[in-house]
């Protein structure tokens, strides 16, 4: 008997998940004989459970292709974690989006990529932003780069093991990219020209958690008014983000923060 089969299996289980597992990278969605193709299976193997899926809101259809839906993105916003960094999160971002006139969003660090699990629009007639749910880069990103800089080493090894570039997604040169995450631990945020879109300058602070890493992302596309009106200059913004990603790490049980040392400081405040 091999020594590192399951103890227990569950054949029509694992079937399902298969197929989710292998749709969440196909964004575009597979056809029934390709998802069968790319699991190994025959096509009479996997209908049942592909229209069982379908059944219960996990799988749409396009077409003759099978897409997720996001079903599985409103159960993990009902997971008790994120739902309270959401809930504590979306009152600081609404009130800093109307005192700053940027959009922010919280993202989090998600098997490989990064999720904005929450985002709050400009009040401005205009302004950048995206979606919730939306799946970014891991390592071209601001928000990415500041979950990854408040890692201990292991942890920081097993997401760059994980790391799954989303489309369009650039290569970065591992020694560039350790000096950049050093400067983000010694300044304590990541500050850096858009890699997606001309224009955009983005800023991400990272709000901690209990064990003082890094569990979430605060960030904003900043966008720069070359006209009169009288809004936050880039630095202004970044001291309101600083302070409410301060307030968020609070709310989360940990009042930790980064100081001028470039060092984690615990306060002995824990509520």
């Amino acid at each position: 008997m091999n020594a590192n089969a399951p103890r227990y299996s569950a054949p029509a289980l694992e079937k399902g998940l298969d197929i989710i597992e292998l749709l969440a990278d196909h964004a575009e969605g597979l056809s029934l004989a390709e998802l069968a193709k790319d699991l190994g299976r025959s096509t009479a193997e996997i209908f049942r459970m592909v229209v069982t899926l379908e059944t219960r809101g996990y799988l749409c259809t396009i077409g003759d292709r099978y897409v997720l839906s996001l079903l599985l993105f409103q159960l993990a916003h009902r997971h008790q974690p994120v739902r309270s960094l959401v809930s504590s999160a979306l009152p600081l971002m609404t009130q800093l989006a109307k005192d700053a006139c940027q959009s922010f969003h919280l993202c989090v660090y998600q098997k490989g990529r990064v999720l904005i699990v929450a985002g709050v629009e400009s009040p401005e007639r205009w302004g950048f932003a995206l979606k919730v749910g939306t799946l970014i880069g891991l390592t071209d990103t601001a928000s990415g780069q500041v979950l990854l800089a408040f890692q201990e080493e292991p942890q920081r090894v097993e997401m760059f093991e994980l790391h799954v570039p989303v489309e369009g997604e650039r290569a970065m040169d591992p020694q560039q990219l350790a000096k950049d995450l050093a400067q983000i631990r010694k300044h304590g945020n990541a500050r850096m020209s858009s890699r997606q879109v001309k224009g955009v300058k983005n800023l991400a602070y990272p709000v901690f958690g209990r064990d003082g890493h890094a569990i979430a992302a605060l960030t904003t596309p900043y966008i720069e008014r070359i006209d009169d009106a009288p809004v936050p200059s880039m630095t202004e913004v970044g001291d309101m983000m600083e302070r409410a990603a301060q307030t968020l790490t609070s709310l989360m049980g940990f009042n930790v923060y980064w100081d001028s040392a470039s060092q984690p400081t615990q306060r002995s405040d824990r509520r």
